[in-house]
């Protein structure tokens, strides 16, 4: 009667097992170690929350406009489904719907601020667990590169020039001038000027 066990496998076969097990992504020792039980992938509508409320207030008021997109978009769908290059495709639909200001650069900046908040939320979603770095979509898609910046410094001519009208016109010359040399000397925005506030002496 012949048996039907198979003998001990020769070196060649197990090289060509070990060839095709690389080839599937497949480390040999996960065939043997007790199999891993995964909680089910959240949808967008359901971690989007979770990540919010774990950023900072600054960080949430920059990115949640666009995890609301992703979540008017995706919302009933698992982190895990989109493909790199939906997530492309959704960043140049908020690069083509971004408001067009004095300096808009083409929507550039949205695409990149989308990309930035997608990243956000998947890092999170890697860090608890909910997916792996491999099965990280946003990881594969690239942030569009950034344009040569339109600031210029003035030059010494025209910042004398406007120092003399400072000085020599308006309301206020002296709170005038006292403005120009603030943003002279700590190149300050016009944001941090409007938000300065008087603070009595202690």
């Amino acid at each position: 009667m012949t048996s039907t066990m198979a003998g001990p496998s020769s070196a060649a076969e197990l090289d060509a097992a070990r060839l095709l097990l690389a080839k599937m992504g497949i480390d040999p020792a996960e065939l043997v170690a007790e199999p891993v039980v995964r909680a089910e992938v959240p949808t967008f509508a359901e971690y989007i929350p979770v990540v919010a409320a774990a950023v900072s207030e600054s960080t949430r008021r920059a990115y949640s406009s666009y995890w609301k997109r992703l979540e008017q978009h995706w919302g009933a769908r698992r982190l895990d489904e989109p493909t790199p290059s939906e997530l492309k495709q959704l960043a140049e639909e908020a690069k083509a719907h971004a408001l067009v200001r004095r300096n808009s650069r083409g929507g550039r900046s949205a695409a990149e601020n989308f990309i930035a908040a997608t990243r956000c939320l998947y890092r999170h979603a890697e860090n608890d667990g909910v997916i792996t770095e491999a099965g990280n979509p946003a990881r594969k898609v690239a942030k569009p590169r950034r344009l040569p910046s339109t600031r210029r410094a003035v030059h010494d001519l025209g910042l004398v020039e406007i120092n003399e009208a400072a000085a020599t016109t308006g309301d206020d010359p002296e709170l005038d001038m006292l403005l120009l040399r603030l943003h002279t000397e700590t190149a300050c925005r016009r944001g941090d000027i409007l938000q300065a506030r008087p603070e009595p002496h202690r």
